[in-house]
């Protein structure tokens, strides 16, 4: 049984590459991309989305343009992690289409409005277009399949000693998301960051042809992330999509998460209580199976790359 998924983005190396997985993956529909500002700015978000799209042969694929900036912070980019482009040092072809006319927000209201209980919404980066659609349509949260995020940590942070960089470039959108009313599938550092792409795994995509070669490896070989640096970087992103397909891959532990908003070192903290007691309302992932991450990402490149030859 193939997952109807709405992917919310910010490409984004690590997003390129969720999108990637999301087209060759023969488990997912893809019903939509939707940006937003994060990684890098909104307008070179889209036009990553849309090149990666139209690169992978996802061209039917709607991809509509979110939210230019957080609800209350300043811009908080990533271009030094992801190159000033934002896909490293991958170079694809101009899409050969525009961003779809309308927002993000309402694209996805609409689209899971019109099919209840059907379509998984994943996030994979600040979460400002999601918690404007909260706050615009509450019901939101009891018409998704599911919700998933990339995004948080029970531990520490990858942008600041205790935030990740998805929640801290808009807490208050995080916080939103959070109190909200449904169970976050919360898949954050304390998992991602061990589904690194080792020299190992980049030699096994050797052999996906362009895939590989045009978009895989060149944008790794740029991603300087804080976790293995420029060389062996995680895709935290993956894990994501990877998780609606293969739940089974993670460990989950329920837990009650807030978002800090106020502390002057603390913001952008998910502070993650795993006690009995409390109510939870995330499924916060704590433990990966990495070879079998890796298999399952592989198993969907290969496919993907026998289409694209």
């Amino acid at each position: 049984m193939s997952s109807t998924i709405i992917l919310d983005c910010d490409p984004g190396i690590d997003d390129a590459l969720a999108i990637a997985f999301s087209v060759g993956h023969q488990g997912i529909e893809l019903a939509g991309i939707t940006t937003v500002a994060g990684n890098v700015g909104l307008d070179q978000t889209t036009a990553n989305a849309l090149a990666v799209a139209s690169f992978t042969g996802a061209r039917d694929v709607p991809v509509t343009a979110g939210c230019a900036a957080a609800l209350l912070r300043e811009d908080r980019r990533a271009g030094h992690v992801h190159g000033e482009s934002g896909l490293g040092g991958a170079v694809l072809p101009p899409p050969a289409r525009q961003a779809e006319d309308g927002h993000a927000i309402d694209f996805i209201i609409e689209r899971i409005a019109a099919s209840p209980g059907e379509i998984t919404l994943v996030a994979t980066g600040p979460l400002t277009n999601i918690g404007l659609a909260l706050r615009r349509e509450p019901r939101l949260a009891r018409w998704v399949r599911d919700f998933v995020i990339m995004g948080g940590s029970a531990g520490r942070g990858n942008v600041t000693p205790a935030a990740e960089f998805n929640i801290w470039a808009d807490p208050e959108a995080a916080a939103i998301v959070f109190d909200a009313g449904w169970t976050v599938r919360m898949i954050g550092l304390d998992v991602t960051v061990r589904a690194r792409a080792t020299h190992a795994v980049q030699q096994r995509m050797r052999d996906f042809g362009k895939l590989g070669t045009d978009l895989v490896l060149p944008a790794l070989s740029r991603y300087d992330d804080s976790y293995g640096g420029i060389g062996e970087p995680p895709v935290h992103d993956v894990c994501a999509v990877l998780s609606v397909v293969s739940p089974e891959v993670f460990t989950y532990t329920p837990a009650a998460v807030q978002v800090e908003i106020t502390g002057r070192l603390t913001s952008g903290m998910t502070v993650t209580d795993f006690s009995p007691s409390i109510i939870p309302n995330a499924a916060v992932a704590t433990d990966i199976d990495v070879d079998r991450f890796w298999d399952e990402v592989m198993r969907a490149y290969a496919s993907l790359a026998a289409v694209l030859g």
